[in-house]
């Protein structure tokens, strides 16, 4: 390996991040990377700077010096850059993204460490092989607004690029500023008012609205580890005349909103 190629995957290890995201960050293909790291093809000038931005180090130093891992980054880890926030990922040793786990005790301590690397190395990992590729995270519930699923139930979420693909109806984990992390069932009207309403299965908990930039993450519920059986005759899934009810009066909110603007 030569010393380019070699520093390439310095920088990217060094950054936290895979071959695809580093790719991302970059702007090429995650096979252009791995040819890079392999020294079947050498980086553009444009490219090395950008890595040169991305790590402190400059462009002669990445070309002619050799890193290791006694060199240390002069600037903070870009990390996994994906729309306005930075989203920190660890992975295994063959390049492949852990699924964190979120404990109820460390929910809290995730609003201020999400986008720490030193933090989230040290959250609990595993691996769910029947998943498809993608970015993934667990959080470990708490409360019954979201009966049957019981406290303690592990949601496994996967991270949305963009609120506005958020699908309505579908549940999802919302890291946000106020409310810290939640689980909950979502109405998407931010093209109509910035907001989005937050809905509880279990009927005993009223629906509210937050504002869309109080989202600092959001994962698309995809499965949920749970070592307690839901209890199918005590607890009522929300049924589907209940659920157009929720949007009937979500819908009411939108329009009083618009009324009150005009």
């Amino acid at each position: 390996m030569t010393r380019l190629s070699s520093n390439v995957k310095f920088i990217r290890k060094q950054l936290r991040l895979t071959q695809d995201q580093f790719g991302q960050l970059l702007g090429i293909k995650r096979s252009l990377v791995g040819a890079y790291e392999e020294g079947r093809a050498e980086p553009r000038l444009e490219l090395l700077q950008q890595m040169a931005t991305h790590s402190g180090f400059s462009v002669d130093t990445i070309i002619g010096t050799d890193l290791d891992d006694s060199t240390p980054l002069s600037v903070l880890p870009q990390n996994h850059q994906r729309g306005k926030e930075v989203l920190v990922v660890s992975v295994d040793s063959d390049e492949k993204e852990n699924i964190e786990l979120v404990p109820q005790k460390a929910a809290a301590g995730y609003l201020n460490g999400y986008a720490d690397p030193e933090y989230v190395k040290e959250l609990p990992k595993f691996k769910l092989p029947m998943l498809k590729s993608g970015t993934y995270r667990a959080f470990e519930i708490s409360g019954d607004s979201m009966l049957p699923i019981l406290p303690g139930t592990i949601i496994i979420g996967e991270y949305l690029d963009n609120l506005k693909d958020l699908k309505n109806g579908k549940t999802y984990v919302l890291v946000t500023e106020r409310e810290g992390v939640v689980y909950k069932r979502v109405f998407n009207y931010l093209d109509e008012s910035g907001k989005l309403f937050l809905v509880s299965d279990n009927r005993q908990y009223a629906p509210y609205q937050i504002d869309g930039s109080d989202v600092i993450e959001a994962w698309s519920a995809k499965a949920y580890i749970s070592v307690q059986f839901p209890d199918v005759e005590s607890q009522k899934d929300m049924s589907i005349e209940q659920l157009a009810g929720v949007v009937l009066d979500l819908q009411k909110e939108i329009l009083d909103i618009k009324s009150k603007k005009k």
